[in-house]
């Protein structure tokens, strides 16, 4: 049968590594790696424990690179080997044998799927700034890539061997890239959930590397580069469509004071929806869909759109008589901005 490699990036650990290494032995689990992420000296009893008594490979960097560097040199090292894949775990206690197991079994029955050991984030003992960034990264992975997964930050996975080579090009040196291989996953690799222990104690504070400003960041910067770029094409479309729809209204309106919202709304939503299907289809979403079947689905969506933005800014003008049809519209379009995004992003543009 095929090996599964469990594999545990490390910088600067404390005993709690050993204790865990021990686990691993106990439970005759030879095939493990422990990256050195470029710990100090005095951590070097540690690693050379590791190495003399469990006899389990260190890969070292020189310096410190961060864990997603960490766990790409894993990978690299792992290419040669006939694997099924690895299981990623902490090295700070958080994760026991037990379900460190029950995920390389996972991954032996989905040798295609990712894994991932979630924890129950409703018990009483999660810390609350744990409980906030989870919950939060979990509804805004949701709802700007359609991911559905209960433990975002999880570092208890398996990844299948073909997933691993695909994932040493995925940008991300720290803990982003985590994020970033949720992200890839989609239409890839379907994701497995698999329950894990939740186990927080009191040195996970003093331990932990991460940085909440900087890792956050760089984590946030994954999730909405993809709405940043939606973002940019929208924006320029929409300066595009406003302007036209501006122009066309004075041009229109004293030919006809009932359609000319409509036939402004039309024409200039037109020119400005051509531009900005070329720029999701090419720049945003580099959708790998032929063009014949996106365009179609896009129009659909545009005829839609521009049904209800151009009833509902004209409801809205003859209600609201004093504000300038150019605003009601900005107003309506911003709204329908979110709506579209999620359209395209889980139906059009998905592939």
């Amino acid at each position: 049968m095929k090996r599964v490699y469990v594999v545990i990036p490390s910088y600067e650990p404390d005993d709690r590594l050993l204790t865990l290494c021990d686990n691993l032995k106990k439970e005759k689990i030879k095939d493990v790696i422990i990256v050195n992420d470029g710990s100090s000296k005095k951590y070097s009893y540690i690693f050379k424990e590791i190495e003399n008594k469990y006899k389990f490979k260190i890969l070292k960097h020189k310096v410190n690179m961060g864990k997603g560097r960490a766990l790409k040199t894993s990978f690299e090292y792992l290419m040669e080997e006939d694997i099924v894949g690895c299981v990623t775990a902490d090295s700070d206690g958080q994760h026991s044998i037990k379900d460190i197991k029950k995920c390389m079994d996972a991954l032996k029955n989905n040798p295609n799927s990712l894994i991932l050991g979630c924890r129950d984030f409703t018990l009483d003992n999660i810390p609350p700034k744990s409980k906030f960034g989870n919950n939060l990264t979990r509804r805004v992975l949701r709802i700007f890539n359609g991911l559905k997964i209960s433990d975002t930050q999880t570092g208890l996975r398996g990844i299948p061997k073909s997933f691993m080579e695909y994932l040493l090009d995925v940008d991300g040196d720290r803990f982003e890239f985590e994020t970033n291989m949720l992200i890839e996953s989609k239409n890839k690799y379907p994701i497995v959930e698999v329950p894990i222990d939740t186990i927080y104690d009191s040195k996970e504070n003093h331990s932990t590397h991460f940085n909440p400003i900087v890792d956050s960041y760089k984590i946030y910067r994954c999730i909405f580069g993809n709405f940043f770029r939606y973002l940019l094409s929208a924006v320029s479309s929409f300066a595009i469509d406003i302007v036209l729809f501006h122009l066309f209204c004075l041009v229109f309106k004293p030919v006809t004071s009932l359609f000319y919202i409509t036939i402004a709304t039309v024409l200039a939503r037109i020119v400005s929806s051509i531009y900005n299907y070329t720029l999701n289809h090419k720049f945003v979403f580099k959708s790998k869909e032929k063009q014949t079947v996106t365009a179609v689905k896009y129009l659909i969506l545009l005829v839609t759109q521009m049904f209800v933005s151009s009833f509902t800014v004209t409801v809205l003008s003859k209600l609201l008589v004093n504000i300038s049809e150019t605003i009601i519209k900005t107003f309506v379009d911003g709204i329908l901005f979110i709506i579209n995004y999620i359209i395209q992003k889980k139906f059009i543009f998905k592939k």
